[in-house]
């Protein structure tokens, strides 16, 4: 494998989770919600996942419960924030430390242990896909095939999402909501209702990415093993501004910028760096893309008070 198909392959595998948690928080942003919770619902679903599938021995119910724990924690985020009337980005911030701590704690209930499970549970994990004939191909399949099946199952749900949102009834309904909530109400459409629902399907997509880390892209949990992921997510969101491909796509530049980072470990340099760079390359991007936008803003303007001066 050449060094580029080698990155570009690592680009695939890393982006995997920060796709997922990115279309997640994209489903939310429709309905006009900043989820910043997708950390925290990635990892209950991650540690869940393999704690029931190490005891029943089932791959299937493993992913189940993971993704089920993960849509349990955005209920709970509702109702605080929808009937109890708390505020939503406290409550998800608070939900972050919560699991961040529930997690160890659980563990640690279980195994005795407090950093990883590891030679403690044997959980099951997913299968890696060869894709035949595209398998052969040089290099495209040395980038494309001999994925975990949850990569595949990522780029579906870029798909899936975009066509939940722009051609099915209740996308039309989270956008609406997300547009104007009182005049969503207006014509009989509960926007609570819109919010728990987009919620849970958040935290249905978010969990995939949660289970993919470990139990295909590892095989064991680890404390704290999103690592920051779920923010990156959120940010990849935040610069398409919600839009499920465009999330996607900055998703993959992130995941390009953590197989560089993993690259470049070879040449000896300050390990700190190297952790540091998909965040500062995560910082660089958001702010060309925030000054491009501004750009657009005030030339967009202009040529409005251009044409006010010709029409008088």
């Amino acid at each position: 494998m050449s060094t580029l198909s080698n990155i570009l392959f690592m680009t695939i595998r890393l982006s995997t989770p920060i796709v997922l948690a990115a279309l997640a928080c994209s489903i939310t942003k429709k309905a006009g919600l900043l989820n910043m919770g997708a950390e925290a619902l990635m990892l209950m679903a991650a540690l869940i996942g393999v704690l029931v599938s190490a005891w029943t021995q089932s791959l299937i119910i493993g992913l189940v419960a993971g993704l089920a724990s993960s849509i349990l924690i955005t209920l709970i985020i509702c109702y605080v924030s929808f009937d109890l009337k708390c505020d939503l980005n406290l409550t998800n911030i608070s939900m972050n430390n919560a699991v961040i701590g529930g997690t160890v704690f659980i563990m640690y209930l279980v195994t005795g242990q407090k950093s990883v499970t590891a030679g403690i549970l044997n959980s099951k994990t997913m299968p890696t896909v060869n894709i035949p004939i595209i398998k052969d191909i040089p290099f495209i399949g040395e980038v494309i095939s001999g994925h975990n099946v949850m990569t595949y199952i990522a780029i579906v749900m870029i798909v899936a999402v975009w066509f939940l949102l722009y051609k099915t009834v209740l996308g039309l309904r989270i956008r609406c909501v997300g547009e104007n909530p009182m005049a969503a109400e207006s014509v009989g459409i509960s926007s609570k209702k819109i919010w728990y629902i987009s919620y849970a399907l958040s935290g249905l997509v978010a969990g995939m990415g949660g289970v993919f880390l470990s139990m295909g892209y590892l095989s064991w949990f680890a404390r704290d093993m999103m690592g920051g992921r779920g923010f990156m997510a959120m940010a990849a969101m935040n610069i398409a501004n919600g839009e499920p491909v465009g999330s996607a796509v900055n998703a993959l530049l992130f995941g390009l910028a953590q197989a560089f980072g993993t690259f470049i470990q070879r040449f000896n340099i300050n390990a700190d760096l190297i952790l540091a760079f998909p965040y500062m390359f995560a910082v660089l991007l958001i702010s060309v893309l925030t000054f491009i936008r501004q750009r657009q803003e005030k030339q967009h303007r202009l040529n409005m008070i251009k044409a006010r001066e010709q029409k008088v």
